[in-house]
């Protein structure tokens, strides 16, 4: 007699078919047993099969589990799974895999590399051919602009190219593709060289045709395709104190610290236009800034004209300055930086960079020779840049007896005489003078004779508005300065060390306010100095406190890892290249000092400030590790001896 169990156990595996699928789905294989594939084997998914050895290998007898001197080896339910070869016949060196066919990097192997090093032969040979599927196109590319796998990709076609050079030779190269929609930039910029073009074609046709005049020209006048939003308003003023930007030392925790002491207004170091499109991690990282820096700046409301809709609790400490050669390349460096930094209060453009590198480039400096350029470039960035302002900083002219920034400044406040009567004001915001040529650098006197002069030209610039307004052609509003009744902002540059040179500037010269560069980098409390409008004797423990907070601020921004400490080592040598200039105020015999005066190797009033004095960069050293510890072994440091011709400022 069977079992219950033996009678139930049928039905019960009946009804869970019954509950798992319907009857009419069901196949009736009762005929075709013999057609039917043999059981599903798991251990064999598992990569296990009936052989005697897997059976062993089931039962415990892995033959590989006993080795020499009974051993036991290791272990696992995958070892023996294989799932054949799938990579290339012919593998491609690491040292092509990313680089343009005749730019490859360095093989670290050398001719032992046992790896293809020709890219067309593996192209062809090495490789099977692209995947026609998803439309042959790379979906990392589509999706990120870049691949990551390079020439080996299976899609490499849909974002390679072969180009044809000068000499005839055909390269290779990989694509980058554009992320970011630059159309209504690119329609600007069309339009901004159309109306380049007029005017150049317009001061032929006076060569030839002299009865033609600006009316010809307005006839000729369209307006642009995409004009400039209303700006957010500026506040430069006595109270507001700016730190210049400075060239590798203008980093985070030195403008944190600044700020910290009185400072009220603060730039990036200069970025390069050209990176900042291409995504340069270095370019970009320059535009971080601290939440100190994104607070509103002090403002006296009854020292200067402001608009009726100023909004100071949205007015900003943190601007960005950039450089480039190209009014195309700082437009789509405005476009950019307005769409991925709102943190920004404006963008400054460098018209004002020494720098052979830079000013042979036919950027910083060099503009001041191309004004038309400059104020393309100042249109350009207007027109794209949202609600941020666009400012300049510019040196007194190239060569020192041949100052070019008074028609600089006429072009950048009125506009150029044959636009400014079609297209209104170029909208420049603010404007920095540089007490130097760019042929001084920084060895001389800044000339605030000139400063005061150039101060008053733009004092002018309210008066000389309505003259200069074409009433047929009326500008918008959004073009002109953002200060009350179009007013620009004027700051002056040079040589400022003490709250007595400052204020005398602002008196003497009429700046609106004065931007400190190489005087912060000595002493970063003539912020503080600023704002109290005294003298300030700090004594070494003093000083050594500023130099533990940029090395926290240092370590918080870096890292502290080896990597952040070595970055951190490295700045804060670059500041104490500066700061041991500083002669306490104890020590001196006259007031005020001079930023360019140099003192005669002298004792200080205990060994920390004798130290702190040195121009030695190893006593800068001995000094740093004792926040930092121990130099690493690997650690190099270059101390720029000639520090009163130092790159500083940007």
């Amino acid at each position: 007699m069977a079992s219950p169990m033996t009678v139930k156990f049928p039905c019960l595996i009946t009804h869970m078919y019954s509950q798992l699928m319907h009857p009419r789905y069901l196949i009736d294989m009762s005929g075709k047993q013999d057609e039917r594939s043999t059981a599903v084997d798991d251990d064999a998914a598992e990569g296990r099969g009936s052989d005697p050895r897997d059976q062993s290998r089931r039962d415990g007898e892995d033959s590989r589990s006993q080795g020499k001197k009974g051993k036991k080896k290791a272990k696992g339910q995958n070892i023996d799974r294989s799932f054949g070869r799938f990579d290339d016949a012919i593998p491609l060196c690491n040292s092509r895999a990313y680089a343009r066919e005749f730019s490859p990097k360095e093989c670290p192997y050398g001719e032992k590399c046992r790896m293809c090093h020709d890219l067309r032969k593996y192209l062809s040979e090495g490789r099977r051919e692209d995947v026609e599927a998803l439309g042959g196109k790379c979906p990392a590319f589509e999706a990120h602009g870049f691949c990551s796998s390079g020439w080996k990709c299976r899609f490499v076609k849909s974002h390679m190219e072969e180009i044809e050079h000068e000499d005839g030779r055909k390269e290779l190269i990989q694509l980058n593709r554009k992320r970011i929609d630059f159309t209504k930039t690119d329609q600007y910029i069309t339009w901004l060289n159309h109306e380049s073009n007029i005017s150049q074609d317009f001061h032929h046709r006076r060569k030839d045709q002299p009865e033609l005049g600006l009316e010809d020209l307005r006839a000729r006048y369209v307006d642009p395709p995409f004009k400039p939003s209303e700006k957010r308003r500026l506040y430069f003023g006595a109270e507001t104190p700016t730190l210049a930007p400075l060239t590798t030392q203008g980093n985070l925790p030195f403008r944190r610290l600044c700020v910290e002491l009185g400072c009220q207004a603060t730039y990036s170091e200069m970025a390069l236009g050209m990176p900042l499109l291409q995504g340069s991690k270095p370019d970009w990282t320059l535009m971080r800034a601290h939440k100190s820096e994104i607070t509103p700046p002090k403002m006296n409301p009854g020292a200067i004209p402001l608009f009726d809709d100023y909004n100071h609790s949205r007015d900003l400490k943190f601007g960005a300055q950039i450089s480039g050669s190209a009014h195309w390349v700082v437009t789509k460096a405005a476009d950019v930086l307005n769409r991925f930094c709102p943190h920004l209060r404006l963008i400054d453009l460098n018209c004002g960079c020494p720098i052979d590198k830079v000013f042979k480039s036919g950027a910083g400096s060099a503009l001041l020779e191309a004004s038309g350029k400059m104020e393309r470039m100042i249109r350009g960035m207007n027109a794209v840049s949202g609600e941020i302002p666009i400012t300049a900083k510019i040196r007194t002219g190239v060569r020192k007896d041949r100052p070019t920034a008074s028609q600089v400044i006429g072009k950048l406040a009125f506009g150029a005489r044959e636009h400014r009567e079609r297209l209104g004001a170029p909208g420049c915001a603010a404007l920095t003078l540089h007490g130097r040529s760019r042929e001084q650098r920084y060895t001389k006197t800044a000339d605030w004779g000139y400063i005061g002069e150039c101060a008053a030209l733009i004092k002018t610039y309210n008066d000389e508005k309505a003259k200069i307004t074409d009433t047929i052609a009326e500008p918008d509003e959004s073009t002109l300065p953002n200060a009350k009744d179009g007013r620009m902002y004027f700051l002056g540059n040079g040589d400022c060390y003490s709250h007595v040179d400052y204020y005398e500037h602002i008196e003497k010269a009429r700046v609106d306010t004065v931007m400190i560069g190489r005087g912060a980098l000595i002493k970063p409390w003539i912020f503080e100095e600023i704002e109290k409008g005294q003298y300030l004797d700090k004594s070494s423990t003093e000083r050594l406190g500023y130099i533990e907070k940029f090395v926290k601020f240092g370590l918080e921004a870096w890292g502290s890892d080896e990597l952040g400490i070595g970055f951190t080592r490295r700045f804060l040598l670059e500041y104490l290249s500066f700061a041991h200039r500083y002669v306490p105020i104890g020590l001196l015999e006259h007031l005020p000092p001079r930023l360019n005066d140099r003192p005669p190797a002298y004792k200080g009033r205990d060994e920390m400030e004798t130290m702190m004095a040195s121009d030695n960069y190893r006593d800068w050293i001995k000094i740093s590790e004792m926040f930092l510890g121990p130099v690493h072994p690997g650690f190099q440091f270059q101390p720029k001896h000639k520090s009163n011709s130092y790159e500083a400022e940007g």
